[in-house]
């Protein structure tokens, strides 16, 4: 795709409510974006893997791309991955 389209959050937003991973295909500033990854997450939890790192350290972000797939937790920042899982 195209800068343009990458960059576009309603073409993007679109994208990611079909396949979660087309956020692999966005821009970076989208890849930060907490709709758009909340979106992605929702519909492909692994799409975490493609978020900002801000993001991947986002509780919310992070508890519904594992409630989506527990494989998910793996995507997380290191501090929040640990704090999950002493509380599990």
């Amino acid at each position: 795709a195209s800068p343009e389209l990458r960059a576009d959050r309603e073409v993007v937003l679109a994208a990611v409510r079909q396949d979660g991973h087309a956020l692999y295909h966005a821009s970076p500033e989208l890849q930060a974006d907490r709709a758009v990854v909340l979106a992605a997450v929702r519909q492909n939890g692994r799409a975490l893997h493609h978020a900002s790192e801000e993001l991947q350290a986002d509780s919310e972000v992070v508890l519904a791309a594992v409630h989506q797939n527990s494989d998910a937790l793996c995507y997380a920042s290191p501090e929040l991955r640990a704090k999950l899982m002493l509380a599990s």
